[in-house]
């Protein structure tokens, strides 16, 4: 496949360009040729030395990451931007990033997927960004208790070996559960008020934790890195109906 058709095609199932006024990342290609030939995709949370490293080795010709290495461009391409940039052109090795549009994408993003593994039902966009979503909320086809809901997402998610934390504020039946995933406490006051009884998230802040007290909220964090596999997984799925080779690098940072 020529690289340029699967940009597009990434580029339209994900809505890039209605995520580009809202997120500092750069989404889509953010290194790679004009022209050039798709065979090999490696897909991982993040972009860095050693995801490109290990993409290299595995002769990928591109790797699709959530987390990229531009926020916003940059200044100089020296020091720590140099070295990561290095390998890549080097090597020939493309770098497609999605971030905010495979956190609100409603069937293949991070929040769906952490749905999925719930179970959850009735689901709707959730995680109000502009005029775009980057979560999703759904019901539990049966009520959780916050330590069943810690356990299910223990077993499930890839954390390094972190235990999931709570805030256990909320009701001891659990039914409507909302997630942003990554770093998502900011949403508390949206899953409040759409009645959510948990929020699923990555990772917290410090007044997370009295704001979900006060709210009568549980506030579930499962690790940033954790929350946000299930989106290049399910790229790499995509990307495997399209006839490519794929290659799933994992990283885990524990965080």
């Amino acid at each position: 496949m020529e690289l340029s058709e699967f940009v597009d095609r990434l580029d339209a199932e994900l809505r890039i360009d209605d995520y580009a006024e809202l997120d500092a990342s750069a989404n889509g290609l953010q290194v790679g040729p004009d022209d050039g030939t798709v065979d090999h995709v490696a897909v991982a949370v993040d972009g860095v030395e050693a995801t490109f490293e290990r993409a290299i080795d595995a002769d990928a010709d591109v790797l699709v990451t959530h987390h990229g290495i531009s926020w916003g461009g940059f200044d100089r391409v020296t020091g720590r931007t140099y070295d990561r940039l290095e390998p890549l052109v080097a090597n020939d090795l493309a770098l497609y990033v999605s971030h905010l549009p495979l956190d609100g994408h409603q069937e293949l993003g991070n929040a769906a997927g952490v749905a999925d593994v719930l179970g959850l039902e009735d689901r709707s966009p959730f995680g109000e960004l502009g005029p775009e979503y980057i979560g999703q909320r759904g019901t539990a086809a049966d009520a959780y208790s916050i330590d069943d809901l810690r356990e299910r997402l223990q077993t499930a998610l890839e954390t390094g070996g972190q235990p999931v934390q709570t805030l256990a504020f909320g009701p001891d039946e659990i039914e409507e559960i909302a997630i942003v995933t990554g770093s998502g406490t900011d949403w508390l006051d949206e899953a409040v008020d759409a009645g959510a009884d948990a929020l699923i998230t990555g990772e917290g802040k410090q007044k997370a934790y009295h704001e979900a007290r006060e709210a009568g909220v549980h506030v579930v964090l499962a690790g940033h890195y954790a929350t946000e596999t299930f989106g290049v997984r399910a790229l790499q799925g995509l990307v495997e109906e399209w006839g490519l080779e794929t290659t799933y690098l994992e990283e885990p940072t524990g965080l």
